[in-house]
């Protein structure tokens, strides 16, 4: 990957819907060759698909937090299906260093979201936990 399409990627995050004939003007190429650029970096997964943002996602969690999780022993398997099966949990994600999970949270109110930290504590295997509310999400231009 070269900075052409480091840039073009970042364009890309930037508005996904942006012409192929905006993107070549913005990063001074021809149509082809981001066309083509494109391609390739779908074709060898850099590029695993394009998405849409709706506003009712954005809005559905005013609450949002990450639950940093150490687990004893050799419970994961088991805490992560206890966690999928959470409607609060967004997202889980295994990890190195002193965390063993990360645990993406969204309820409506900061009431239910500590209700939801209270019952994750209380599964048998977690060790201990650390919890960031996210107060503001600013998309990277990288």
């Amino acid at each position: 990957m070269d900075d052409i399409d480091r840039k073009l990627i970042s364009a890309l995050r930037h508005d996904a819907r942006a012409s192929l004939s905006d993107l070549a003007l913005d990063l001074g190429v021809s149509r082809t060759t981001v066309r083509g650029r494109i391609a390739r970096l779908q074709t060898f997964g850099e590029i695993l698909g394009f998405t849409v943002v709706l506003k009712g996602d954005a809005l559905r969690d005013p609450v949002r937090g990450l639950m940093m999780i150490g687990i004893e022993g050799r419970g994961t398997d088991r805490i992560v299906r206890q966690l999928n099966g959470l409607s609060a949990v967004r997202a889980v994600h295994t990890t190195n260093g002193r965390w063993d999970l990360i645990v993406e949270i969204g309820t409506a109110t900061l009431e239910e979201f500590d209700t939801v930290l209270a019952q994750i504590r209380r599964f048998d295997g977690i060790a201990n936990s650390e919890t960031s509310l996210l107060l503001s999400t600013r998309k990277s231009a990288a």
